[in-house]
């Protein structure tokens, strides 16, 4: 049933991008979508990212889940800037642990702060380093952690012609929370490549790989994603649509393939 309702999802998208009109040469569409393409552009965006995984557990459950990612910058001087980016999902899961029903509800929320020179150095290099936050905002103990986290976050890009490709990675470390909880260590490594079309198609790969200090295991999901830029009225949006495989999981996570398709409105200054 999640599958189907995210196939339907994903059908909608792509009928919506169907007839949406594409951006006119003079809004230079090819920028805008290689500014989306860098997770720290000077760019306010809101990307609403829909997943579906499976096979969890004995009982091969599955999770669907939308990962609500505003990213807001904010100039502080002519060499600045201080990047946030923020990611609050909304999740519903089926027997992931088990026979352990449904949950429906908020996951932890992960909030990140990039200080950022406002041009790229000598070299085309663009980078931000800055606090990471996990905040206990989950509404079911098995939607989240239970524990407030902190540690360094950080990314490295360029950008050159048609190509984007760099890393986005940081570390959390559990500081509080509920004491029955597990603590949190994990590191999270996301390497990335893109190549923007001069018709604002993009074609990604990148993988979103997080270690477990504590369990010792990793989890490394292979995302593929096709993206194109339209204008909905006066309205900038992006359109997304792609697979994924588990490459490594712990033992009781997904497996095999899962299924993106997201949506992200642009605000130009």
């Amino acid at each position: 049933m999640i599958y189907a309702r995210l196939t339907s999802t994903a059908a909608s998208f792509a009928l919506i991008a169907a007839f949406a009109t594409p951006l006119l040469a003079e809004d230079n569409s090819e920028e805008l979508a290689k500014k989306l393409a860098n997770p720290i552009a000077s760019l306010v965006s809101v990307p609403f990212q829909f997943n579906w995984d499976q096979s969890y557990g004995p009982n091969n459950g599955d999770k669907a889940y939308v990962n609500v990612q505003p990213v807001i910058p904010f100039h502080l001087n002519e060499d600045w800037n201080l990047i946030s980016r923020t990611i609050v999902p909304i999740a519903y899961q089926h027997d992931i642990a088990g026979p352990s029903g449904d949950q429906f509800g908020l996951g932890d929320t992960l909030q990140s702060f990039f200080l950022s020179p406002a041009k790229p150095t000598a070299g085309g290099l663009i980078w931000g380093v800055g606090p990471a936050l996990l905040l206990p905002t989950a509404t079911d103990e098995q939607l989240g952690s239970g524990k407030w986290g902190a540690g360094p976050t950080g990314v490295a890009l360029k950008q050159e012609g048609p190509w984007t490709y760099g890393i986005l990675a940081n570390q959390i470390w559990s500081f509080a929370g509920q004491d029955d909880r597990e603590n949190v260590s994990s590191t999270f490594l996301e390497p990335f490549l893109s190549y923007t079309t001069h018709d604002a198609w993009t074609f990604s790969l990148d993988t979103e790989s997080t270690y477990n200090w504590e369990a010792r295991d990793w989890a490394v999901p292979i995302n593929v994603t096709i993206s194109k830029l339209v204008r909905i009225d006066k309205q900038a949006v992006s359109f997304g649509i792609g697979t994924r495989y588990w490459a490594a999981s712990p033992d009781g996570g997904p497996d095999g393939f899962g299924i993106r398709a997201f949506a992200t409105l642009l605000f130009p200054e």
